[in-house]
């Protein structure tokens, strides 16, 4: 049997957080080059039982990541390379017709590689609607259905998308519905000239980096479940919970007007806000970032850390946007400025 190479301490579970967290977040860090922030959002979206949208160019490790994370959890990892002819059963399985010994036929279920514990979706955008819409069952309800039976999932269960933003011909753009069930959206940026230089030393010149579980088989998804049921205990206090319903309600056009507050970034840009699915996201990605620091409750900070991932999916900006080159992140920050000036939290429920 193979040893852990972390003792687990159940005496102080929020230490034990924090120890496994830069534990893996080390290890990945042993094969993905740079890429420092985007490592913690994965583990925070793994963390809060979320799903992650990974959007950059080709070549830049996305695959490679989530492999690195399944090896490091010892989990069992699926890739589903998205098309235009793969069809929904290619993903979910489909009922085949068998015989038994005695030539009795009948109907026997053949699992798709969605019955997994992490999936990689990538270049989802590439796939038709219909079989993009087969991953909102899984995403939600960590099931699936068949014919008039629905067959759970293996938990944990995360599934992590990618989509390439700069080929667009032949891709079917994903319905705001389902860019909705995301937890966050991580952008990938471009390597330093120095991690580029790093990278090539570590895959040109016959350098081998290996990973290895950190837990035996039998003990990752006990130490995984323990952590996840301890991110829904972090306590939020009320003005925090004010503070994230503030930033939410003044992503929507003319949101906070009946407060005495306008965005006009806000009103000028964007079509649609965030739906409470962003503030539940924003909540639960800011209770990870609480434990990570070692802390059983969110504070102002923890929420600000996760708001660009937590929400820059959450809001379809109109033509107008576009036509002055106005991103998300530009109305985002414009959104925070205001909100601090005008109290958020504090202001709105501080008792």
């Amino acid at each position: 049997m193979m040893k852990t190479e972390i003792k687990v301490e159940k005496q102080d579970p929020v230490r034990n957080f924090r120890r496994v967290f830069n534990l893996m977040k080390r290890s990945i860090g042993r094969i993905i080059v740079g890429q420092s922030e985007v490592i913690d959002q994965v583990l925070i979206c793994f963390l809060a039982r979320g799903h992650a949208l990974l959007e950059g160019v080709p070549g830049l490790g996305k695959t490679l990541l989530v492999k690195s994370l399944s090896r490091v959890l010892g989990f069992d990892f699926k890739r589903i390379q998205f098309t235009p002819d793969l069809m929904p059963a290619d993903i979910i399985g489909t009922q085949l017709v068998t015989q038994d010994q005695q030539g009795v036929k009948c109907f026997k279920f053949s699992p798709g590689p969605l019955f997994t514990n992490i999936v990689l979706a990538d270049e989802i955008n590439r796939a038709t609607p219909r079989t993009q819409s087969a991953l909102l069952e899984a995403m939600e309800e960590c099931q699936v259905t068949v014919g008039r039976e629905s067959k759970p999932l293996q938990r944990p269960f995360f599934v992590l998308a990618t989509q390439n933003p700069i080929e667009m011909e032949g891709t079917y753009p994903l319905p705001e519905a389902q860019v909705d069930r995301f937890l966050m959206k991580i952008f990938i940026d471009y390597p330093s000239d120095d991690e580029v230089a790093e990278i090539l030393r570590r895959t040109t010149e016959g350098e081998e980096r290996s990973l290895r579980p950190l837990f035996p088989p039998e003990e990752a998804g006990e130490v995984v479940g323990a952590m996840q049921r301890l991110v829904r205990e972090v306590l939020v206090s009320r003005p925090v919970r004010r503070y994230v319903i503030a930033l939410v309600s003044a992503t929507r056009p003319s949101g906070r007007k009946d407060r005495g507050g306008e965005v006009p970034a806000v009103d000028r840009y964007v079509e649609y806000g965030s739906s409470p699915r962003g503030a539940q996201a924003m909540i639960l990605a800011a209770k990870v970032v609480a434990l990570i620091n070692g802390r059983v409750n969110v504070s102002y900070r923890d929420v600000e850390q996760v708001l660009f991932p937590a929400l820059n999916h959450r809001l379809v900006l109109n033509f107008e946007a576009e036509a002055d080159r106005v991103s998300r992140r530009d109305i985002l920050l414009d959104i925070l400025g205001r909100v601090r000036r005008e109290g958020g939290g504090r202001a709105l429920g501080a008792s």
